[in-house]
């Protein structure tokens, strides 16, 4: 239940920033630039701020909660990085986003998973040793 509870809030706090962040922040600084900067850098911190709220409202610190935890932090940059950097850097590639969706953003997520999972373990290990 708390899972479901966390993900939920974990929507709704990303939805709050980027539409906040964007708007208010980065619309107004960036006027004369491409609007896909400013929704890249909205984009970024919104994903920045859902992964810190996300590692920081965790239940226990289990090795399937600190693996998961990763896997969505370092799956959300992936996959902010692979969508938003062909955007800004070639505009004229229509298929550009479509990096983040299928490659850079599952990629993020499995590494994230595999990197919290070896965390955890070897956190687990060092704690027993002494």
């Amino acid at each position: 239940m708390f899972i479901i509870a966390k993900s939920f809030a974990s929507v709704l706090v990303f939805a709050a920033v980027y539409f906040i962040s964007y708007w208010l922040l980065f619309a107004q600084i960036l006027p004369e630039n491409p609007p896909s900067l400013a929704t890249g850098f909205a984009f970024l911190t919104a994903a920045g701020l859902t992964g810190w709220f996300w590692y920081s409202a965790r239940a226990g610190s289990g090795i399937f909660a600190t693996a998961m935890t990763w896997a969505g932090i370092v799956g959300a940059v992936g996959f902010s990085v692979g969508f938003f950097g062909p955007m800004i850097f070639s505009p004229q590639a229509n298929q550009g986003p479509l990096l983040g969706l299928f490659i850079t953003g599952p990629l993020g997520f499995v590494a994230g998973g595999v990197a919290g999972l070896i965390y955890s373990l070897s956190r687990r290990y060092l704690a027993r040793s002494y």
